[in-house]
């Protein structure tokens, strides 16, 4: 009988909760993408602002199209959430995003306005050339898809080329993004140089070119690539690096500079670039869902987490690269070990300024990156190529770099436990 009572209660509470959805704000995010203090600071800080008490739940996830199907087809009522760009793009397109009211925040708390970066304004512009994603969505990290490599092995100039990624001398030392989305484009681009060059194309008309000429120059191109790769990865490829197992690796700017930092505490020196012939841009944004209970207070989260003291926290905790482009994120970046470079682009006036080049690549390099569009209907089309590239079985080196991989991530979990070095990692 008492359990029976305590089920009941349990129900009773839950249902009063679900109820009280004007004190409660559901957040759906990346798994360790966001300091988890600033949680309840956001909850105290909205009492503050609106005389209203607020609760956050707060729940993670690990991949983009778990996340949609639960709004898409659970229709779960979550208040706010952050995609990557190309799911953005599509919930944007299939009418599941609510168009975001910053008018209704008083001025001298609007974060979003003050600090929205004029770049990412204007990639945002382009996800949509007839609905504005700026009204939908604000770019909470971004980065850079890229080259890196070991300076021991690889020269500087082998590395400014996607043309690395075939070169038989690194053979059994290349490591690929698991990631066809981010692969595809920087390839189209490089075989593609002679059509630019002559503004036959442009870079924007690649980023929408899925047709089955694109799929199958590119199928070509990493058929080319495939026998020299040692592993195909979603995350183990940076500790090859930091190891000198890889000397090459297609790989994410966040990872990247998390390499480089790790490998430098054993004297080895990883560089990370975008090749020559240009590469993507990617982000991840706040969005508020069609099914959100909770507007106002979802409206005022992604404001508070646009705040500067709340953007450097966020990058300094989990490591990614804030899309913020206040003067007080562009400070907390600032490193007199580099040259300087132009980054006016993303902070108005930053002509000159030494940061690393990895975080925030100067405008000559980002003159030549792009946002990749989201496939649609030909989505299935680039997995199946991608599936064909790879093979049906991975290689064995693959299964042994693998199992190598699980003991290396062990003693570095213990490492970090005791040692506490801040990270960058950036999560696609």
């Amino acid at each position: 009988m008492k359990k029976l009572v305590c089920v009941l209660l349990a129900i009773a509470a839950l249902a009063g909760c679900s109820q009280d959805r004007e004190h409660t704000i559901k957040v759906y995010n990346w798994s360790n993408y966001i300091d988890e203090d600033v949680i309840p600071m956001f909850e105290e800080w909205y009492e503050e602002q609106t005389g209203e008490p607020i609760k956050v739940i707060y729940q993670t996830f690990d991949i983009n199209e778990t996340m949609l199907s639960k709004i898409e087809k659970g229709k779960e009522d979550y208040d706010v959430v952050c995609p990557s760009d190309y799911i953005i793009e599509r919930m944007l397109n299939n009418g599941l995003l609510l168009p975001l009211d910053f008018k209704s925040l008083p001025d001298s708390i609007n974060y979003i306005k003050n600090n929205r970066s004029p770049y990412v304004q204007e990639v945002f512009r382009k996800i949509n050339p007839e609905i504005d994603a700026n009204d939908y969505s604000v770019a909470f990290m971004w980065g850079t898809c890229g080259i890196l490599y070991n300076s021991a092995y690889v020269t500087d100039e082998e590395a400014s080329s996607w043309e690395i990624l075939r070169n038989p001398k690194f053979a059994g030392r290349i490591f690929i993004k698991d990631a066809p989305r981010d692969v595809f484009t920087p390839i189209l681009m490089y075989l593609n140089q002679d059509r630019l060059k002559s503004g036959e194309v442009t870079l924007d008309d690649l980023t929408i070119d899925s047709s089955d000429e694109a799929v199958a120059s590119v199928e070509a191109f990493m058929n080319q690539v495939s026998p020299l790769v040692a592993g195909w990865e979603a995350d183990f490829g940076k500790e090859q690096m930091t190891q000198e197992r890889g000397y090459v690796s297609f790989n994410w700017s966040g990872d990247a500079v998390w390499a480089i930092e790790e490998a430098a505490d054993v004297n080895v020196d990883l560089r990370y670039v975008v090749p020559d012939e240009g590469s993507n841009v990617w982000f991840d944004g706040w969005v508020i869902p069609k099914y959100a209970k909770n507007v106002k207070a979802a409206t005022y989260f992604i404001d508070f987490m646009c705040r500067p003291d709340i953007a450097i926290r966020n990058m300094d905790v989990t490591g990614y690269v804030s899309a913020n482009g206040s003067p007080e994120v562009l400070e907390s970046e600032l490193d007199d070990s580099f040259d300087p470079i132009d980054i006016s682009y993303f902070f108005p006036g930053a002509d000159s300024v030494r940061i690393n080049p990895a975080l925030y690549p100067d405008i000559s390099t980002i003159r030549h990156c792009v946002l990749m569009h989201d496939w649609g209907q030909d989505t299935d089309k680039l997995i199946s190529m991608w599936s064909r590239v790879k093979g049906e079985n991975a290689s064995s080196m693959t299964f042994i770099v693998i199992a190598v991989v699980i003991l290396a991530v062990l003693a570095f979990t213990l490492r970090k436990r005791f040692f506490g070095k801040k990270t960058r990692r950036n999560k696609r």
